[in-house]
């Protein structure tokens, strides 16, 4: 029960920190990938690992969730506690990799 009780709550807390919707954050995260000099042969292409594993959960329901999804949650989760809502290029860039744009209200 309290395992439940404690996604249940992660559930909530991510999608509270997470403020970009999975279109969103995909354009970003290949608009960021694609950089100066265009995407790379990487079939990822250069997306990071951490923000593919946000746009995976956000397209899931709350009942499939993995040991491993629920790890990327908690890391954003603390990443965007941690960062607060800071508004430089860089820290607006890393907070809109996990999909936390720090200017929406």
């Amino acid at each position: 029960m309290t395992e439940a009780f404690d996604t249940d709550m992660l559930w909530e807390e991510f999608h509270r920190t997470v403020n970009m919707n999975s279109e969103e954050l995909r354009a970003y995260l290949l608009a960021d990938a694609s950089g100066e000099e265009s995407f790379s042969a990487d079939p990822d292409l250069g997306i990071d690992e951490l923000g593919r594993g946000v746009l995976h959960v956000l397209s899931k329901r709350k009942g499939d969730l993995t040991g491993a999804d629920l790890d990327v949650m908690r890391r954003v989760v603390e990443i965007v506690e941690t960062m607060g809502d800071r508004t430089d290029d860089d820290s607006r860039r890393e907070l809109m990799s996990v999909g936390h744009d720090p200017l929406r209200g």
